[in-house]
Order: structure tokens, then sequence, then C-alpha cells
């Protein structure tokens, strides 16, 4: 629900990053340098969804929080489609296509939406994206989940974290925000984890092929067609499989691992980025620090002094 549920507005933590074939916006997340990459949105009033298109279907490449507080309305994802009642909790994971047939039906609801990357948690800054279905935190984000519905003792709880996490980050540069922005989070990630299956989706055995590659591959200058050749399939319906059943082409998977491992390298060790660019499969530091700032909006460089200056 990206720019339904995440505001169309100039201060929406997202922009427009690339179209897919079939036409479908994906968006980004707009770094904002020297914040922590976390953005609340509070939908309770019709005048919050005057500005929601009518039917606007889209994608996002970040993770996406929503809890419904009171009211009805609908949304569908990839293609499956979401009643939205009081007290439940959706996931939406990077690449799924979110669809708003009837903005009028969200402006019954009166909700709370939280747009993060992994980078605002402790516990996934250097967690490969290939393991995202695997790690408890993001359970409900897993194939097979992505809602539950909280208990109405509970209901009151969801609601303060999220006040308290939107309040921290009014003011995100005093003393402890960044800390607090992280542990809320974390909690609200931990809650709503709880809500999902207890019986975890079975792996798909094809995507876990494709993500083996990529792991054993991605330092490497490969291509998706060298992946997809490696497995025994065209790079077309590869990437038509894996939209269908991850929500992102192969391709996207191939960048999100490298830019994670990027990430990491660049918070955690001095290497110049031209070692970086040879550690993950990028041409050189020319190319790196143009992916980088298309991915985030910002150069390698300026958000290695970001995570240097909150640590």
């Amino acid at each position: 629900m990206g720019l339904s549920l995440v505001s169309d507005s100039p201060e929406a933590p997202s922009r427009l990053r690339t179209v897919r074939p079939d036409g479908t916006p994906v968006y980004r997340y707009r770094q904002r340098p020297g914040l922590p990459p976390v953005s609340v949105t509070r939908f309770d009033t019709e005048a919050a969804h005057l500005s929601l298109p009518p039917d606007h279907r889209h994608a996002h490449d970040f993770l996406v929080l929503v809890y419904v507080e009171e009211g009805t309305g609908s949304f569908t994802v990839d293609g499956a489609e979401r009643p939205l009642r009081a007290g439940e909790v959706h996931a939406v994971s990077p690449g799924q296509v979110i669809d708003v047939e009837a903005a009028a039906g969200l402006a019954r609801c009166r909700a709370w939406s939280v747009a993060f990357t992994p980078d605002a948690v402790p516990a996934l800054t250097s967690v490969s994206p290939l393991a995202w279905a695997h790690h408890p935190l993001l359970a409900l984000f897993t194939f097979g989940a992505g809602h539950g519905r909280i208990a109405e003792p509970d209901q009151a709880n969801w609601s303060a974290w999220l006040a308290d996490l939107a309040e921290e980050l009014t003011d995100p540069g005093r003393l402890g925000a960044r800390e607090a922005v992280a542990a809320l989070l974390t909690r609200l990630l931990v809650a709503a984890a709880r809500l999902a299956p207890r019986a975890p989706a079975t792996p798909d055995p094809l995507v876990e092929r494709v993500f083996a590659v990529i792991e054993a591959t991605f330092r490497e200058p490969v291509s998706a067609a060298d992946v997809a050749r490696t497995l025994g399939y065209t790079p077309g319906h590869l990437t038509t499989v894996l939209r269908r059943r991850t929500g992102r082409p192969l391709l996207e998977w191939i960048t999100e691992r490298r830019m994670t491992e990027v990430r990491r390298m660049l918070r955690e060790t001095d290497l110049s980025l031209d070692a970086v660019a040879a550690r993950t499969g990028l041409r050189d530091a020319t190319y790196l620090v143009r992916r980088f700032r298309d991915r985030y909006g910002i150069t390698p460089q300026r958000w290695r002094r970001t995570q240097r200056a909150w640590s």
C-alpha cells in the first residue's frame, strides 16, 4: 500500500525508483541522511485519504507494517484481496504488488503504517535478504503469512508503541532517539512475528535453489542470465517464476544481496570503494557509487559517515 499507507506527500518516505516491464512502478525508501530509515504514518480522518489515487498499482523495495485500529477496508497484494479489520496487522514485503481499487474504503479505517528498511533494526542490519524468510523477526512477512489478529487486550499496547515510535521520530537528533526507535521497531516486529502461523510455510524448492546459487556467486560479476543458465532455465522464464513466487524478479534479488553486503562492508570496514566493489560483484567504484545512489538516494561515502556518526 506504499504511497497509500505510507502517504503521498512531499515528506513521504518513498519515491519512484523504477518501472517494471508490466508498467508497475516500484518505489524505494527515501533515505534521509542522519535519520533512521523508519517512517510512521497515521490515518485517522477521511481528509488524510483525499490525495489517494482511486487505483494505484505499485510495489516497494522496503518493508511495511500496518496496524488497523478501527474501521474496515481492503486492498490487494499480489492479486489476493486482503480485508482490513480492526485489530489486524498486515505485513507487505519488498516487491509485492499492492493494488488499492477503492480508496474510499481506506478512508473508513483508522490505521498506522510503519515503513522501514532492515538497517533500522540492529538484528537485521547484516542479514542476507535471501534469508529473510527464515528470520524470526520477519515471520509475518514470510510467504503464506502476511497478516495476523491481535488479541483485544493487547491492542492498546500496539497503539501505544506506535505513538511512542512516531514521537521519537519527530526529534531523531535528541539523546537516545536512535536507540529508542530501534528498540520500539524491534518490539513491534517481535509482537508481529508472534501473530504469524506457528507452522512455517514449506520452502519453495526452486526459490531455495535460486537463492543458493545467488549466495554462492554474488561476489562475482554474475548476471541473471548466468544464474538461470546454472539452473537450466532461460532468464525470462526464471525471472517470471521468481517474481510470481517471491514478488521480486531475479535481478532484483541479486542486486539486493550485493547491496546488503556493500552496506555491511561500508559499516564494518575501512575498505576503499574499489575494494568493496571488487568483493561484491560490481565493476568498480564509479559503478558502485551510481548503483548505491540510485538505490538509496545517498552516496556510499556519505552513508558510511552517517553510520559512523551513529555508532
